[in-house]
């Protein structure tokens, strides 16, 4: 960080392939889906960081599976009027879908809600996205720079997107050409690594893609250095990425020769893609 007005967004490594977002700014910090503690502790003590909240996008464990643990520590750290057994975890903010099961959210949210995180000096607006489970949620918020940022879970990858566990595919078509529908500036931050993996895909459906024959030379050399393919952008994703490019004629031709079909209409395209996918 150059100033302690700046705002960074780090990655924090978790499972074999996740990312926990954490978001600092001076001696606060929040995270974003932390499926472990660990690295989220550990960095926290490392930087002198206090954390003012968590945000969760959807109730799998490898985004929750943490939270219990960081709010016992939290608990642990706060002030002594707070430390009282009835009041764990205190008022500490933890956001979340309204409509989903995740026992520590106290902050319940819906599409459409506003929250601020005034320690961050940043507020966000909450995209209902639903697919990959039915109450999915994002978070879209405008940096102090102005550009858009999108915590986006496991709805939209690199190249990719989330697979359909709970919704159906209209809903996912829904949930992401909502998300097509965002400046194209906004930089998009997924909880996963699997960019590499998506693209092997992307260039089966669309072979003569000159920006995705880019976009494979430069993942292929991060990922040899051990570094992050993520954040992307909205505008790469449109240009690179099958699930968002429904109305890309080779990528329509490609979804017919998948379903066998002749899929044309947009849900159609993107559901015969995601099913190739399931498969490939």
């Amino acid at each position: 960080m150059s100033n302690n007005l700046d705002l960074e967004i780090v990655p924090l490594a978790a499972f074999s392939d996740n990312y926990i977002w954490l978001l600092r700014r001076g001696s606060h910090a929040a995270v974003v889906d932390p499926g472990d503690a660990a690295p989220v502790l550990a960095y926290l003590e490392q930087h002198h960081l206090e954390l003012c909240a968590i945000l969760v996008t959807h109730h799998h464990g490898d985004h929750t599976g943490g939270i219990e643990e960081i709010l016992a520590h939290a608990l642990a750290h706060s002030p002594p009027q707070a430390q009282s057994p009835s009041r764990l975890p205190f008022q500490f903010p933890v956001y979340g879908p309204a409509s989903e099961a995740i026992d520590e959210v106290n902050r319940p949210l819906a599409d459409g809600d506003l929250f601020d995180l005034a320690e961050l000096n940043t507020s966000f607006e909450v995209l209902a996205v639903p697919g990959h489970t039915r109450g999915h949620i994002a978070y879209y918020g405008r940096m102090p720079a102005g550009c858009g940022v999108l915590f986006c879970g496991d709805t939209l990858f690199a190249c990719g997107c989330g697979r359909i566990f709970e919704g159906t595919p209209q809903q996912m078509w829904h949930s992401l050409a909502r998300i097509s529908a965002l400046p194209a500036e906004t930089r998009l931050y997924c909880a996963h690594e699997y960019t590499q993996a998506n693209i092997r895909f992307a260039l089966a459906v669309e072979p003569d893609n000159a920006a995705l024959a880019a976009r494979a030379a430069e993942v292929a050399r991060l990922r040899a250095l051990n570094l992050p393919t993520v954040p992307s952008t909205l505008a790469c994703e449109l240009a690179t990425n099958p699930f968002l490019r429904w109305e890309a004629p080779a990528v329509i031709a490609a979804a017919g020769r998948a379903s066998g079909i002749g899929a044309q209409q947009p849900e159609a395209v993107f559901a015969a893609i995601r099913e190739w996918k399931n498969d490939f």
